[in-house]
This record gives structure tokens, sequence and C-alpha cells, in this order.
């Protein structure tokens, strides 16, 4: 047998030692482990007064560079000498985290705020595109990479070893660029808390949308009635003076290389309903996410026992299957949780509303302060290509409605599992067990 034979047998034997050990998990896993890079950064400072919106879009923010993949991102609203701010104070409604290139022909003529809001984003809001998520929802509705909201602090959003979210990759001539769309509600002395963070119309004193368009007669509350520059209603004769906060944002990642298995993000909306073509093939157009809904008042028909419930659910068929790495649900207030099946009935993933006992930032009595995750097991959860899954979003119903609740499942799915991944880029594998040979 001839060296090179020789030295290709070894590395092909060395390759399925390592891969069939229950050790090769953790081999992978300390590799990536030790090259994680840490970053945080201030968005542009919000100024916002007692009642008042500020809903805007902050383009080209800092962050990582280069072929990357992330591992995590966070963030909290904080002051001006980086204190938190407590949510009874000015409320985190949501912020996202938006992809998108740009020509690098072209100079950029964003301002720092666009009328049309990310959650329902219009595919001219960027210059040269959103680079959207995998889905589910359409056109660019719900597309972020991340985005939460006062669940913030207390929700884990670490990507596990060996798997990574790949960016900075972009098409020749383009660069990248990201974006925070940040919605905070400042409640300092307000009538209305609660129907302040719920974005009730009476309370904004509205009756048309931003673009000027009179809202429905049945709508009493939702985004379209807490846009940028609306106020809430003040408690009588009180004053207080305006606020220049931040959104504090901590990105985690590692350079790209053959080791770190890409995951996809797809995101589920409970108010989705799938319009059915006649095409067997689903697109995008297809779907009709409307991400926020009512929640209505307890009645004899929805009471069980001493507790009023509110279910809705929706099911769709999912794009590309893969096997789940991480799971998680986002609410608003009065949410218990949320659960995914999949078409068989198992639980794919439970994720559950944390909610704060004090008044200290990060566990406000009242609010919800974290959601539980998941973490399978890899490869232990797996869904199939079209499979339908359904999604339940539950909620606490009371004397009064909810209004603008949202019911969303984020997913990090991975196409493939580590050793198929490994196996698949094993030529530069060979190579490195070849060098070490010779």
């Amino acid at each position: 047998m001839s060296t090179n034979k020789m030295c290709e047998a070894i590395s092909l034997a060395i390759l399925l030692l390592v891969l069939g050990s229950p050790c090769s998990a953790s081999l992978f896993s300390w590799k990536t482990e030790n090259k994680i890079k840490t970053a945080v950064h201030l968005s542009p400072k919000i100024e916002i007064g007692p009642g008042a919106v500020s809903n805007k879009n902050y383009y080209d923010i800092d962050f990582p560079r280069g072929h990357v993949a992330l591992k995590g991102f966070t963030a909290e609203v904080v002051d001006e000498a980086g204190n938190s701010v407590p949510l009874h104070e000015t409320y985190l409604h949501h912020w996202a985290l938006i992809r998108y290139r740009q020509s690098k022909s072209k100079l950029a003529t964003h301002a720092s705020y666009d009328p049309h809001r990310v959650l329902h984003v219009s595919d001219s809001i960027f210059e040269s595109g959103v680079v959207r998520n995998s889905g589910i929802c359409q056109g660019n509705v719900l597309g972020q990479y991340y985005g939460i909201g006062s669940e913030t602090r207390g929700t884990n959003t670490d990507i596990p070893d060996p798997f990574g979210l790949e960016i900075g990759n972009p098409e020749e001539g383009y660069e990248e660029k990201w974006m925070l769309n940040i919605h905070a509600i400042d409640t300092r002395g307000v009538e209305d808390k609660l129907g302040c963070t719920e974005c009730r119309c009476d309370l904004y004193n509205v009756t048309v949308n931003e673009f000027g368009k009179p809202l429905p007669p049945d709508y009493i509350g939702g985004l379209n009635c807490c846009y940028h520059e609306t106020q809430c209603r003040l408690k009588k004769g009180f004053q207080g003076p305006k606020r220049s906060l931040y959104l504090r944002y901590t990105v985690k990642w590692i350079d790209w290389d053959e080791y770190v298995v890409p995951v996809k993000i797809y995101i589920i909306d409970v108010t989705d309903t799938l319009k059915i073509s006649d095409t067997s093939s689903i697109t995008s157009s297809d779907h009709d996410c409307r991400v926020e809904y009512e929640v209505d008042p307890c009645n004899r028909d929805t009471k069980k026992g001493n507790d009023c419930l509110d279910v809705k659910r929706t099911s769709l068929p999912f794009p590309k299957g893969g096997y789940v790495v991480y799971g998680v649900a986002h609410q608003h207030s009065a949410g218990i949780g949320a659960t995914l099946y999949g078409q068989d009935g198992r639980v794919i993933c439970t994720s559950m509303a944390k909610y704060g006992t004090g008044d200290e930032a990060g566990n406000e009595a009242g609010y919800i302060v974290g959601m539980t995750t998941c973490y399978p097991k890899p490869g232990s959860v797996k869904i199939i290509d079209g499979e339908k899954v359904t999604l339940e979003s539950n909620y606490s119903s009371s004397s009064r409605s909810h209004t603008g609740v949202m019911g969303l499942f984020y997913l990090l799915v991975a196409e493939q599992l580590p050793h198929q991944h490994y196996f698949t880029h094993s030529s530069s594998f060979f190579r490195n067990i070849n060098n070490v040979i010779n």
C-alpha cells in the first residue's frame, strides 16, 4: 500500500472513531467554547418622557464583521449611567434585530427613523433588501434574526455548540449591515400601566394609524395605537422629566469554520392563517401573519374551574425539516406559555412565562421577565419536511380584555447533525490528520 493510501485509510479510521465516540460532541464543543468573542454596545440615544412612545429603526448599528457564527444576543434598557431601567418605568414592548445588505456602489440614504414598522416591514425599507430568516410568514413580516420584549433579561438566547448562525458572507458587490427596531413605552405617571403597555387606543386618544388611515371600529388596542411619538394618558397634574435611555446589547460570536454546524431561524405566529393555493407548493405569500391579537374577557364558556384560560391555535406545514436545536416563545402580560406540537401530537417544545415578584429591574412584579427555553439533545427532536405543526398559545383571561398580545414561537433548526455535517466536510479533516501524520 502506498504512503498516501495508508494515510487516507488511517485518516478515515480516525474520523470514524472520533465521530462514533460519545466524546465527539465535547471535543468539538471544546474547540468553539474557547473561541467565543463577546462585545457590548449601546444603541443611539432614546429620548422619552412620561407616557411617551418611542418606536424607531436604527440602521447600521455596531455589529461583528466578517464571516462569523452568531452564538447569542441579549439586550436591555439602561439609563445614561448604565443602570438597568425597570419595566414599570419604561416598558420594552419589543426589540428586533434585522439583517440587510447594501450595494457597495450606493450610498446609504436611511434616516434614523422609518414610518414602516419592522414587524410589518415593507420590501422598500432597505435599498438593497432585507435578508430575512427562513420563515415562515409572508414577505418580510417577522423576518428578524433576534427579537423579544419585556422578557429579554431573563431569557437565554445562547446557541449550543457546535451549532451557530452563519452571517457575514454577502454576495459579491454587497456589504452586510444590521438594524435595530426598538419599541419603548414610558409608563411613569400614566393612569393605567397595563392599558398603556397593551396599547389601548382610548388611552392614547388615537383613532387613525400612523399613516393617517382610520382604525376599524372594533380595533380597541394594539400596535396601530402606540406608534412613534404617541402619548398615553397621564394622571391629572403629573409632571416628570424626559430621560435619555439606551438599548444595551451583547453579541456573542465565533469565527466561521468547518466545525460549526449551521442552523436556520423559523418564527411561527399563532395568528397565521395559511391560504392553500391550487398548486401543491406553498410560498410565503400564502401565509397571513397578523402578529398580534386580542384576548376576550373571561365568560362561562371559557371558564375552567377557578381559572379563565384563552387558548389560540394554528396548524401549519413546516417548510423544511431538520433537528430542533433551540426553542422559545414570545408573549405579553397575561401570557401563560406556548407549546409547539408535531403532527403526531408529540411535544416539540413548551415555553412558559416567568413573572417577577419585586420592584427591581429583572424581577418586576406583574411583568413577564423571562421565558423558559428548550435545548433538546441533538437529534432527539426532528421535524420532517412539510410536517404539519400546531402552535398553541395560552393566556389568562379576566374581566377585562387584553389587546395587542402576541403568540410567537422562535425555533433554531439544523438540517444536519454534527456527525453528518463533519462527514460532509471531511476533506479538510483528512488534510488536518494527514498533516499530523506527516
